[in-house]
């Protein structure tokens, strides 16, 4: 039996977690295992109902999106965290991002959206409304004349295994491209976390989207 995925939402306002439950109950691959109203109440449930995905608002009371981000990082949950708001200001796109969002989806887009983005950051890929596309360019660029150390201290077949990861490849499609197995691929993806200074894949592919290694039309944006 293939395992579902275990959903926690984390929305204040009830209608919307309504709404989501009803949409996500239809998926025989997906359930929800509970709701949370604000970023306190989703430290908590965490913990006891131990998601697989996090559906997290920014806006909300006592505990936003953004501080709620950085202490389940904090923590080191092992949950992947997608940000479903109304919002996308550059503060907000980035700040989630920078916090160690695996993805960022608007509530307007469509329902077949948010379920792919779903599985997607489940997978392991990072995954982006195709809305945010500016900001990602204009917020997320480093200066041409800027030199990263970082990406000079990557190998040419991590630089090859990078623009993979950041093209939403998860390890076992990067062994096969790159004609390896998938333990080898890990290892590959490890070391380039290490390198620069990342804990998790959606960070290293922003990154490699600021230093100039992929552009927007290769990032996995969903």
């Amino acid at each position: 039996m293939t395992k579902k995925i275990r959903v926690l939402i984390v929305d204040d306002h009830p209608i919307v977690r309504r709404g989501l439950v009803a949409m996500l109950a239809a998926k025989p691959d997906i359930v929800v295992v509970g709701e949370a109203v604000d970023g306190n109440d989703a430290l908590e449930k965490v913990c006891t109902m131990l998601p697989d995905v996090i559906l997290l608002d920014l806006i909300m009371p006592h505990k936003d999106g953004i501080a709620t981000i950085k202490e389940l990082k904090a923590r080191d949950f092992p949950c992947k965290i997608l940000v479903l708001t109304n919002f996308s200001s550059e503060d907000q796109v980035l700040g989630a991002i920078k916090a160690g969002a695996d993805g960022y989806q608007l509530k307007g887009s469509l329902p077949s959206n948010l379920i792919q983005s779903i599985h997607d950051v489940y997978a392991g890929k990072t995954t982006f409304d195709p809305s945010i596309n500016n900001v990602l360019a204009s917020g997320l660029r480093f200066p041409k004349s800027q030199v990263d150390p970082k990406i000079a201290s990557l190998t040419e077949k991590e630089i090859d295994v990078l623009k993979l990861l950041a093209e939403g490849c998860s390890d076992q499609e990067i062994a096969q491209k790159i004609n390896v197995v998938p333990r080898t691929a890990s290892t590959h993806v490890s070391h380039i976390l290490d390198k620069l200074g990342m804990d998790n894949r959606t960070k290293a592919a922003i990154y490699a989207l600021k230093a100039g290694i992929v552009d927007l039309d290769d990032l996995n944006i969903s």
